[in-house]
């Protein structure tokens, strides 16, 4: 008997197996200090916002730098059914509202939220500064977000949510305006 198991077949293996130098891989690098910041908000929610994975081609990760401006709140309380999120504080302080509790969050807290209902979260900076931090998250499609406070929820197909112009269906609903499987459905 061999000790590390049958020496022809493991050399068999490392035949097929192509050595790392032969993968095709293009590591993609940006800085934060060389992008600019995109504003989202209606008033009470503006976040300031920096795509980092999608300045560098990332597929499965998508990461964000975010700055929370003083007295105003993140996105909407949500979920995702999808996609795994997590915070990291560089900068600040302020509240997380999660899972229906409200917790407060200072530069160096790292938090993770499931993709179920208790990952359901939403960030409010009642401080006098500016709440500064990442967000990283799976980059699954489809994907439906729910939005617990509003009865609503959200659809993305083609891109997982964060606006990538590869998405080919995305819409937000409400819960009650549910219909019959069978409506509109003809005999044909």
């Amino acid at each position: 008997m061999q000790p590390f198991g049958n020496c022809r077949r493991n050399r068999q293996i490392r035949e097929t197996v192509k050595p790392l130098q032969s993968i095709e891989y293009r590591m993609q690098r940006t800085n934060a200090a060389e992008m600019e910041w995109t504003t989202q908000g209606d008033g009470k929610m503006e976040v300031r916002r920096k795509q980092l994975g999608e300045a560098t081609d990332s597929d499965k990760l998508g990461c964000s730098l975010y700055e929370l401006p003083a007295g105003k709140k993140s996105w909407p309380y949500h979920y995702h059914t999808a996609n795994e999120e997590a915070i990291y504080v560089l900068a600040g302080s302020g509240t997380l509202r999660a899972d229906d509790e409200r917790v407060d969050l200072t530069a160096g807290d790292y938090v993770s939220f499931p993709a179920n209902a208790s990952g359901a979260h939403r960030i409010i900076n009642d401080s006098d500064e500016t709440l500064r931090y990442l967000a990283v998250s799976t980059m699954n499609e489809p994907d439906v977000t729910i939005y617990p406070d509003s009865e609503k929820f959200g659809v993305y197909v083609g891109s997982p949510p964060g606006g990538r112009e590869e998405r080919s269906f995305e819409g937000y609903y409400e819960q009650e305006s549910a219909v019959d499987y069978w409506k509109g459905e003809d005999d044909a």
